[in-house]
């Protein structure tokens, strides 16, 4: 485990400074290399794959349940044998710390 997955997500206000590179790689190196990270788009994406519809709904379900015990919320899709997870800091138009925590908690859920 991480230290992510034992911080807690801070209140999004809208403002903030971009990460550093340095900060960038020290999070990403703490996330499982399932994740892909789009600085051109501002977000981390992973999907997963499964042979039926039921286990692509429990990951839905559960990335929800923790994005929403966290306060930071990502753009879920599932279909038969998938669910793809996106993080991005809407409110900055930026990665923040908050989606590579939510990104670890979600790895060690799994």
């Amino acid at each position: 485990m991480s230290d992510l997955t034992e911080t807690t997500c801070a209140p999004c206000e809208g403002f903030g400074a971009a990460l550093t590179d340095a900060a960038l790689a020290q999070f990403k190196s703490q996330i499982s290399p399932e994740w892909e990270m789009d600085l051109e788009t501002q977000s981390l994406t992973r999907k997963f794959t499964f042979k039926a519809f039921a286990k692509a709904v429990y990951t839905a379900n559960l990335v929800a349940y923790i994005c929403d015990k966290e306060g930071h919320h990502a753009d879920i899709s599932f279909g038969w044998g998938y669910c793809t997870v996106v993080f991005t800091s809407h409110e900055l138009g930026l990665l923040s710390e908050n989606d590579f925590i939510c990104a670890a908690k979600v790895d060690a859920a799994i």
